[in-house]
């Protein structure tokens, strides 16, 4: 399949180019600023499907949005009908174009331009009024708030809101480039007029916040829930705007006579993660809990797990190492400890439930052996 994509070096090009690379069946043509109008008809030779994401959306001088939005619609317009090229047409348009302001008027006017090609050669044409689009390589001061935003916030500079409370509706450039292919697949059914889901809704103030917990995270070590929506999306298009220079952060490192810990990254409600290592012959641990669990992995090393019931006194031990990764999990009123029983240094992964808390730290001291000095 060959595919002509306007404006391929756009926020929205950018990411559809990336996704076709993907594929081995599609043969991709671009049309950027670096072409000219009378490229088209050549660029549209054997071309089965067209992106159409070209256009003006911040010029310097309101005129050009009629001459970026409405005049090169128009222009591929003609010059498909006269190369009589049939290829199905998908256009970015804005919701703003059921708006009276100059970039919704030209918008509009791009629409309709496409639509008299669709009513008068029966080329199928789909328009996308998209809200706000947002993703990496989304150009700061330009594209959407949510790039200055994330710009500004990672690069320690100063943010402007106005209006804290104003509403904003969102959709993410993954979102968007999923709709996008599964039209071209002929997986989503072809209409004039489609949507792309989910739109996100967020004050200006929540979004601010939210790039300023994820800022923040680095010395917290609190991660926000990134997993799924609204907040994986954020965060994804957060980190891209971090400087390769500050890929990279330190953490705390706690060392002492048994080896070292290492807290790595804490969650609101799921608990932290931390690792930490011991010599040979060293025993940590030593205590119970009331409520906290935790799950140990050795992913180096040979180590002896001793537990102890504390009504019971009911004994058990077990020993796993790094060869056969295994979960151990303690056990609420149960005292235990880990001892390296190996002839190296011994590296042990830790999750616990709940982030470690000096004041309530449900952690009672309670030796299984003497400790090995």
């Amino acid at each position: 399949m060959r595919v002509l994509v306007t404006g391929a070096d756009g926020f929205i090009g950018k990411n559809l180019l990336l996704h076709l690379s993907e594929r081995k069946d599609i043969e991709v043509v671009c049309f950027t600023r670096e072409h000219r109008v009378s490229d088209l008809p050549v660029l549209l030779v054997d071309v089965d499907f067209i992106f159409h994401l070209a256009g003006i959306n911040r010029p310097k001088d309101p005129a050009e949005f009629s001459t970026g939005n409405v005049g090169l619609s128009q222009q591929l317009a003609n010059a498909i009908e006269s190369s009589g090229c049939k290829a199905p047409l998908v256009y970015t348009s804005s919701i703003q174009a059921g708006l009276d302001n100059p970039y919704g008027v030209s918008k509009r006017e791009a629409e309709n331009a496409l639509l008299a090609l669709q009513e008068q050669q029966g080329i199928p044409v789909t328009v996308f009024r998209l809200p706000n689009v947002f993703g990496k390589w989304a150009k700061p001061n330009y594209n959407s708030a949510v790039a200055t935003f994330c710009h500004n916030i990672v690069n320690d500079l100063p943010i402007q809101v106005n209006d804290p409370a104003a509403m904003i509706n969102l959709v993410y450039v993954d979102d968007v480039i999923k709709h996008f292919l599964a039209l071209l697949d002929g997986r989503l059914e072809a209409s004039t007029f489609a949507e792309v889901s989910p739109v996100y809704q967020i004050t200006v103030g929540d979004l601010a916040e939210q790039l300023y917990r994820f800022h923040d995270s680095r010395q917290t070590l609190i991660t926000e829930p990134v997993g799924t929506g609204l907040v994986r999306a954020l965060y994804s298009t957060y980190l891209s705007y971090v400087p390769k220079e500050n890929f990279t952060y330190e953490v705390p490192k706690h060392s002492d006579s048994r080896g070292v810990f290492v807290e790595m990254l804490k969650t609101p409600d799921a608990g932290q993660f931390s690792f930490f290592t011991a010599h040979p012959g060293i025993t940590r641990g030593g205590h119970y809990h009331h409520t906290k669990t935790e799950k140990f992995l050795v992913i180096k090393g040979k180590a002896s797990f001793k537990f102890r019931h504390m009504h019971t006194g009911d004994f058990y031990e077990l020993v796993t190492n790094g060869d056969k990764p295994q979960i151990v999990e303690t056990v609420p009123g149960w005292t235990h400890d880990i001892t390296n029983i190996g002839d190296d240094e011994m590296i042990v992964m830790l999750w616990a439930n709940e982030i470690f808390d000096r004041e309530k730290p449900d952690t009672y001291a309670c030796p299984l052996t003497p400790a090995v000095k």
